[in-house]
């Protein structure tokens, strides 16, 4: 019995879901220079030539989970605004959230396409659309309420935001290489870095 078209668009959409899967995990590991769209087909477990039905280039897939990853970042900070607690509980639900290791490949794509040297210029523009800047005005609010209600620690906020960012990033980057001497660091030590001694 064929298929109907509401069938052949689920199809097409697991599909491209598992590509996108595949590709953010090879993209993640080794940067978009040292990735093949090979590498993905295999990754995705489909042929070489079906890959190219869905994207017609690596740099086409790369964006879009560029794009995507950015957007799904930004929209996990404001969601932070709806989450029960004080601004130090809401701080504490971001950093457990960013540090989760399923989040790792999420994170080492958007490093990837911030620290390479030939990235395209879309991706730049994507970038530069959700830039450090965009960040620090959306905790903003947060950090101010948190001063304010004596649970961080008294710095100009952008300076103390950009701080927490800082660590946090670096953080990231030490825990999705798995080096043997390396002791993932819990939330609650990068928390003390910005909290008001006795409010953790």
């Amino acid at each position: 019995m064929p298929l109907n078209e509401d069938q052949l668009t689920q199809i097409r959409d697991e599909r491209k879901e598992q590509i996108m899967a595949a590709g953010l995990r090879v993209f993640a590991k080794r940067g978009l220079a040292h990735t093949k769209m090979s590498m993905i087909a295999a990754e995705a477990g489909i042929s070489h030539g079906l890959l190219y039905h869905y994207f017609k280039s690596k740099d086409e897939l790369f964006l879009q989970l560029l794009q995507s990853a950015m957007e799904e970042s930004i929209a996990g900070v404001q969601e932070l605004y709806r989450l029960p607690g004080s601004p130090l509980d809401k701080l504490r639900s971001l950093t457990e959230l960013i540090l989760l290791p399923e989040n790792a490949a999420h994170f080492m794509l958007i490093h990837h396409a911030r620290t390479a040297e030939d990235m395209p210029d879309k991706a730049r523009q994507i970038l530069q659309d959700y830039s450090m800047k965009t960040y620090i005005d959306q905790l903003l609010p947060l950090f101010e309420e948190g001063q304010k209600m004596g649970e961080l620690v008294e710095d100009e906020p952008r300076r103390l935001i950009t701080t927490y960012l800082t660590v946090l990033t670096a953080l990231m980057v030490l825990n999705t290489h798995e080096h043997e001497d390396f002791r993932q660091m819990e939330p609650a030590v990068l928390l003390r870095m910005i909290a008001k001694p006795g409010a953790l």
